[in-house]
C-alpha cells in the first residue's frame, strides 16, 4: 500500500489541466512504453534490435573480478551502454540511475566495501524483482554481514519522491538511461541536488549528432533501443549547464554503429555515440579553463592506476611529474575524493587568462596567434 501510495505521487495528477496536464500525460506515455519494452518485451539481452545498448569498453581486472561474482539472471537482465567503475569508491553512498536488474549495483556495492552503500532505482518492477531476489545472495558472496545495496522503485525524474536527502550521495551512476527519460533536465536537477559538495555525477549514455526529429522520437522501438531519445550532445551541455553543472569532461567515448538495416534506414545521417561524462558538484567551477598558474603532482596512490590518473580523455596525468591545470582541474581534483592521492600547487590569487589549448582563445589576437597557442597544447 506505501508503495502504490509513493507510485501515485510520483506520477501526479494531470487533473491540473492545460499544458502541464499534457505534459504529465505525454511522460507518463513515454515511462510506460519503456517499461513495456523493458519489462516485457525484452527477455534477456539477446532480445535488443541494436548494439546501440551493447558497446562495452575493455573491463579492468578488477571490474572482470567484481562481475565474475554477480548472479547470472542478473548479468542476463543487463542493456547498458558502457561499463561504469569510476575510482575510489570504498566507504562512499552511490545511486544508480536505471538500475534494471541490479548488474552495476552489485558490482560497485564490491569497491564501496561494506562501510559503503549502493542505492539503485529503477520504474520497472520486473527488474527490481530481479535485483531483490539475489541482494541475499550477493552479501553471502561479498562476505558481508548485510547486503549494501538497496533498490527503490520510482522515476529518475521525481527522485524527491523517495525520501532521499539533499546532498547524501558522492557518487551518481547510470548506464545508458538518462536518453530514455522523458524530462532530462529534471534528472540532471535532481542530481545535482542529492550530490554533496564535491560529488560527481559519473555515466554512460547514447549522444546524437543532431537533434532527433520528433517522428524518429515517437517511435517505441527506437526509443526503447536508447537510439531516438538521445540528446543532440550541444543540448546536453546546455541541459548540464542549466541544473548546475559546469565544465561537462568526457572520459571516453566511442560511435554505435546499431548494425540493423531497417534501423539504419530509419535514422538516416544522424550519427550516434556511446559517451561516458563526469559531472562535478564543485563551488567556483567556470564555463571555461581559466589559467592561475597552478599545478598538480599525482602520488600513483589510486588503486588500478599505479602509473598515470585519467581523469577524463584530455587528462593523463602521470605519476610523480608535475602537471599543469587550469582552474577547473585543479577544484575537479582538490575539491573531490581524489584529493588525498595528489600534491596541489598554486593557488587562484593571480589569474594568467585563459588556459592554452582549451578550445578558446583570445578573441583578439590575431589568427597565427590564435593557431600558435591551440597548437601549445595543454589542460583542456
Amino acid at each position: 500500500e506505501a508503495r502504490r501510495e509513493r507510485d501515485r505521487r510520483m506520477t501526479g495528477a494531470a487533473a491540473n489541466g492545460g499544458a502541464e496536464g499534457a505534459e504529465l500525460a505525454e511522460h507518463k506515455k513515454v515511462r510506460d512504453e519503456v517499461a513495456e519494452y523493458y519489462g516485457k518485451v525484452l527477455a534477456t539481452s539477446k532480445d535488443l534490435k541494436t548494439n546501440a545498448c551493447c558497446t562495452d569498453a575493455a573491463m579492468t581486472p578488477a571490474l572482470k573480478r567484481a562481475l565474475a561474482r554477480v548472479h547470472d539472471e542478473v548479468m542476463a537482465k543487463y542493456y547498458g551502454c558502457g561499463l561504469l567503475a569510476p575510482e575510489v569508491l570504498e566507504g562512499c553512498t552511490v545511486l544508480d540511475l536505471g538500475c534494471g536488474a541490479g548488474r552495476d549495483c552489485y558490482a560497485l556495492a564490491q569497491f564501496v566495501g561494506e562501510r559503503g552503500r549502493v542505492v539503485g532505482v529503477d520504474m520497472t518492477e520486473e527488474q527490481l524483482e530481479v535485483a531483490r531476489r539475489h541482494e541475499q545472495h550477493h552479501a553471502k558472496v561479498f562476505g558481508y554481514a548485510k547486503p549494501n545495496t538497496e533498490f527503490l522503485h520510482g522515476y529518475i525524474e521525481r527522485l524527491d519522491a523517495l525520501g532521499l536527502e539533499d546532498g547524501s550521495v558522492d557518487v551518481i551512476v547510470s548506464n545508458c538511461v538518462v536518453n530514455l527519460s522523458p524530462d532530462k533536465l529534471a534528472v540532471l536537477r535532481q542530481a545535482f541536488r542529492l550530490l554533496k559538495n564535491g560529488g560527481e555525477m559519473y555515466f554512460s549514455d547514447v549522444y546524437a549528432s543532431r537533434r532527433v526529429p520528433k517522428e524518429l522520437v515517437d517511435d517505441p522501438v527506437l526509443f526503447g533501443e536508447c537510439l531516438s531519445g538521445a540528446l543532440y550532445y550541444n543540448d546536453f551541455i546546455r541541459l548540464a549547464n542549466a541544473a548546475g553543472f559546469v565544465d561537462a569532461r568526457v572520459v571516453k567515448s566511442s560511435p554505435i554503429t546499431i548494425q540493423n538495416a531497417q534501423i539504419e534506414e530509419k535514422v538516416g545521417a544522424i550519427k550516434f555515440y556511446s559517451v561516458t561524462y563526469r559531472l562535478f558538484k564543485i563551488d567556483g567551477l567556470e564555463t571555461l579553463c581559466e589559467d592561475y598558474g597552478q599545478a598538480v603532482r599525482y602520488k600513483g596512490t589510486i588503486p588500478g592506476c599505479p602509473v598515470a590518473f585519467e581523469l577524463d580523455n584530455h587528462h593523463s596525468i602521470e605519476t610523480g611529474k608535475m602537471f599543469p591545470v587550469c582552474g577547473n582541474t585543479y577544484l575537479m581534483l582538490h575539491d573531490t575524493r581524489f584529493a588525498p592521492h595528489f600534491d596541489f600547487f598554486g593557488d587562484f590569487s593571480v589569474h594568467y587568462g585563459i588556459f592554452d589549448g582549451c578550445g578558446d582563445s583570445n578573441p583578439f589576437d590575431s589568427g597565427d596567434a590564435t593557431v600558435a597557442g591551440a597548437a601549445a597544447g595543454g589542460c583542456c
